[in-house]
């Protein structure tokens, strides 16, 4: 019993990748908040470092983290630390001996790693790293190919490229548990994919803003401004059911110019549909139709457990809405063209943002998340930028520098109440 409990008061290590770094703690918490675990660091935690160790956790926790992270690179039950080998040899030799024995008995196998951030070690001084270690009571046997576990010693030389110490400002040694879900960003980049637009998501950030908005298994998703369909994708590979609207014809039915460099045209299988055949997830894919998010089709209930979008910016996509400042007769009661299409206007950034979070207030369920962009001005941004909604709560504002002077900020709100009849269109805006 004694050692059961000694093994549910562990601490974890998270090795992170060191970019896209305010994305990273949002990620980690809305990953706990998935199993209803608060997020625990131990002292002296800083959130820019490439390494984070956790309290309160169980390895079910931890395992369940690296099957959706895409900003942490591995995990690891954390045996020992300190500033320097002696500190760290100190550490792990007052580690429980009962937490150790079951992964160094006699039949066991094992291989230790030495992994150094931001300095790279010849192979004689990793060698020298293991050798050191001599002191961990290991009965199994060494494989380098196929152990049963794995150890990984780690090294911190701190962030600073052009001022890289002589010793380690940190060191950690630990069982490795898991990998995260990197591989995700290369296996599903939009070079390789079926069927893309001039502003097709990046798929790390596509499967970033996923894991902000806490999406997991028959929830249902709507991307309001789906364009080709990235975040249904990243979406759809966690499980849940997937839909979106677009006020681009040409987009939505995969017709008209191609994005692709040698190619004039769309092919005639290139759409949202296919872009989720290619990744094996056609059934979680509902539908995607046309549609003026300005004047939005759905009947009042909340609907969606979570709205993910990439807003138009005026860019690189044209920001309209149906409509027209002129005064156009309409035919005869009875009498329809078939070859109607609606007449656009401009439909202004903050118009965008405002329908969307008022749209989100009514379609959202209670907890439901609802994740987009922000184009910012640099010099001049400040947080009362950020459109607000009593009925959202703001959970987090994470950067992506696009230049010195211009960014975007991934913002995720959460409902927390039913919109009042009353202020139904109530929506504090002052970034525009």
């Amino acid at each position: 019993m004694a050692a059961s409990n000694s093994r549910s008061c562990l601490q974890y290590l998270l090795h992170l990748a060191h970019d896209n770094l305010d994305f990273r703690l949002p990620e980690i918490k809305a990953l706990l908040a998935l199993r209803t675990k608060p997020f625990r660091p131990c002292e002296n935690f800083k959130e820019k470092s490439p390494f984070w160790c956790l309290d309160g956790l169980c390895e079910d926790d931890v395992r369940s983290i690296m099957a959706r992270s895409v900003c942490a690179k591995s995990a690891f039950e954390l045996w020992g630390h300190g500033q320097t080998h002696s500190e760290l040899k100190t550490s792990i030799l007052n580690y429980p001996l009962e937490n150790m024995s079951p992964f160094m008995h006699k039949n066991s196998t094992y291989r230790i790693n030495v992994y150094t951030f931001n300095k790279t070690l010849q192979f004689a001084d990793r060698i020298k790293r293991i050798d050191a270690m001599e002191y961990l009571p290991f009965e199994g046997t060494v494989s380098l190919k196929e152990p049963e576990n794995i150890f990984c010693l780690l090294e911190d030389y701190g962030t600073d490229p052009n001022n890289i110490p002589e010793h380690p400002n940190y060191i950690y040694f630990g069982r490795w548990i898991a990998d995260g879900q990197r591989e995700l960003i290369r296996s599903h980049s939009v070079k390789n994919r079926h069927f893309i637009g001039n502003t097709s998501m990046d798929a790390g950030l596509s499967f970033l803003m996923a894991n902000h908005a806490k999406v997991k298994e028959n929830d249902l998703i709507f991307d309001p401004f789906v364009g080709t369909g990235s975040l249904l994708v990243a979406c759809s590979h966690f499980g849940a059911y997937v839909c979106g609207t677009d006020i681009d014809y040409n987009t939505i039915h995969g017709k008209g110019r191609s994005s692709r460099k040698n190619q004039k045209w769309r092919g005639p299988d290139e759409n949202i549909r296919a872009n989720l055949r290619q990744y094996g997830t056609e059934r979680m894919y509902l539908d995607v139709m046309v549609s003026d998010a300005a004047k939005p089709v759905w009947r009042k209930a909340a609907l969606f457990d979570a709205i993910i979008t990439d807003p138009p910016y005026g860019i690189r996509e044209s920001t309209r809405k149906t409509g027209s400042h002129k005064d156009i007769t309409k035919p005869p009661d009875g009498i329809y063209v078939e070859s109607h299409v609606p007449v656009s206007q401009a439909y202004h950034l903050s118009d965008i943002f405002t329908d969307l979070l008022n749209f989100s207030a009514h379609h959202l369920v209670i907890g439901g998340r609802v994740v987009y962009w922000l184009p910012v001005y640099r010099p001049e941004y400040c947080e009362e930028m950020v459109p607000l909604h009593p009925c959202l709560l703001l959970i987090s504002n994470c950067e992506q520098t696009l230049s010195s002077h211009t960014s975007r900020r991934l913002i995720t709100m959460e409902k927390i109440k039913e919109p009042e009849p009353s202020s139904s269109l109530f929506t504090f805006f002052s970034a525009f």
